[in-house]
């Protein structure tokens, strides 16, 4: 492949840290190592650097305000962090309007985002008590994150991309296509469905452990020229979704593969992935 092209800027829109050694990820219990160990900005800073990535966005790891806290803290110090999607409870109205009056003195929260992919309800975020914070966010300039793992994820963020239209929504991960089995229906056309709506965004992220175990970036080629066809550049953006990728191959070579995969759009349209779209999506203060 012929030389990559060298973006102004790259941000890493979907990075974790955690610390189980401080405060609790259930989440984690099933994972086990390597997991299931504390991974902090100092362990990942090398790897940013040497990829070229000028600015990351920390999202959420657990519905609890001790992970926010704990991003914020680390956005505080960390000159790469620019944003953090922060938790709050999406339906506990007066407490969450508390939370977001708090998050507004922060410069660092960009979005909110819940697990809502654990719920037993894949139409959670469509609850009648769910209704009010979300209709807040666009008042405080907050995208919303969705983890979208089922159909009816994707039929959700189309529903609620209809009922807010103002509301800037981001869909994690690419809606985890089932890559490893070449799946394409019904991912595809509900993918384009919720790409319809302008208000909704993709995130190019967490491939790698969506696909087979010798995975290369041309078997995110048709998922990813999918996206693109369906959104346009100008809604689709990148994140390592590290420590999570790392289930799946190592940070320099989950990133350098998605640099490929898109290494065959234009430049303008490359810029709108690494950067543009993010400052965009989640109001970045970036010069």
């Amino acid at each position: 492949m012929s030389a990559l092209y060298q973006p102004a800027r790259m941000i890493d829109t979907h990075q974790h840290l955690w610390k189980p050694s401080e405060r609790r990820y259930e989440w984690l219990d099933a994972f086990g190592a390597p997991l299931d160990a504390d991974f902090g900005p100092e362990d990942v800073a090398d790897d940013v650097a040497a990829a070229g990535i000028t600015d990351t966005v920390l999202v959420q790891a657990t519905d609890t305000y001790d992970d926010t806290f704990y991003m914020l803290s680390v956005a505080a110090r960390v000159p790469v962090v620019k944003g953090v999607v922060a938790w709050v409870p999406l339906d506990r109205e007066a407490e969450a309007t508390a939370a977001l009056e708090l998050y507004a003195e922060s410069p660092a929260v960009c979005g909110v985002r819940v697990l809502n992919h654990t719920y037993a309800d894949p139409r959670w975020l469509l609850r009648d008590d769910v209704e009010a914070t979300i209709n807040a966010l666009p008042k405080h300039s907050l995208a919303l994150d969705v983890v979208s793992v089922v159909p009816e994820h994707l039929e959700t963020v189309a529903e609620l991309a209809d009922r807010h239209p103002d509301l800037t929504i981001v869909i994690d991960h690419l809606a985890k296509p089932a890559i490893a089995d070449k799946g394409w229906e019904p991912w595809a056309s509900l993918l384009a469905d919720a790409a319809r709506r302008p208000n909704v965004n993709v995130k190019i992220s967490g491939l790698n452990t969506a696909s087979a175990a010798n995975w290369t970036w041309q078997d995110w080629k048709p998922y990813v020229d999918h996206a693109l066809a369906s959104f346009g550049s100008d809604r689709m953006m990148l994140g390592s979704d590290w420590p999570v990728s790392t289930l799946a191959g190592d940070f320099q070579g989950v990133w350098l593969a998605q640099r490929e995969v898109i290494g065959r759009y234009s430049p303008d349209e490359q810029d709108d992935i690494f950067y543009r779209t993010a400052i965009r999506a989640y109001n970045l203060d970036i010069a």
